[in-house]
């Protein structure tokens, strides 16, 4: 498979961070270090702290002058509002890439990755399948040839939604591989509005296993 094409390391950062909060790794009135998170990630304090800054305006976080972050409360309001604006903006993503074509030899990479996944689901790389996901959104959103749209999409990435529990990451990823194979399939095919439908389904679903870790009101 073609080499990934590696996002900012502002991105990144910003979307582990989001995704640990999400995903309640870091829960409310947790105190995060800017020092101790550049340490953990092997990187310097400038893109911890754009990080920080990014969160903060999301309303993830509340900066304390010269001694990192706090945690705010986060609710499942506050997890499905970002989802649902994750499910309108991707599957409009798909729809264009449906509609524009995506180049031919990369799509065909991703399916083969994903039917070869698919065909071994019970020896599934966890690991290989996080670059797989990613590359995959990356491909959708460069095919949809809207530079606006993949600026919103990828200040509201936060990679794979997991969730928690037993087995919880290969449970994601087996779904995902069917999901991700419908909707790349429908590309393919100039589909839009299968290419749209399933996409609402992939996402839809992230947002259950991250909603399942907050109670109900």
């Amino acid at each position: 498979m073609e080499t990934l094409e590696l996002l900012p390391v502002r991105i990144r950062i910003t979307s582990i961070l989001r995704k640990a909060i999400y995903a309640g790794e870091y829960k409310s009135g947790d105190e995060l270090s800017l020092t101790d998170i550049a340490a953990q990630l092997g990187v310097s304090r400038t893109p911890v702290r754009e990080a920080f800054q990014v969160l903060e305006s999301e309303g993830l976080i509340t900066l304390r002058m010269n001694k990192g972050a706090i945690v705010n409360t986060i609710d499942r309001k506050f997890i499905r509002d970002i989802f649902e604006m994750r499910m309108l903006l991707e599957s409009q993503a798909a729809y264009l890439a449906a509609e524009n074509g995506m180049e031919e030899e990369k799509l065909g990479k991703l399916l083969e990755r994903l039917y070869q996944f698919r065909d071994h689901l019970d020896t599934l790389n966890v690991s290989e399948y996080v670059a797989l996901n990613q590359a995959i959104h990356q491909a959708i959103w460069q095919a949809a040839d809207n530079h606006q749209l993949t600026n919103y999409l990828l200040e509201l990435w936060n990679g794979p939604s997991v969730g928690h529990g037993e087995n919880a990451a290969e449970h994601h990823y087996q779904a995902s591989t069917f999901e991700h194979i419908a909707v790349m399939e429908s590309i393919r095919d100039g589909q839009k509005e299968e290419a749209k439908k399933a996409m609402l389904r992939h996402i839809g679903r992230s947002m259950e296993n991250m909603l399942a870790q907050y109670p109900e009101a």
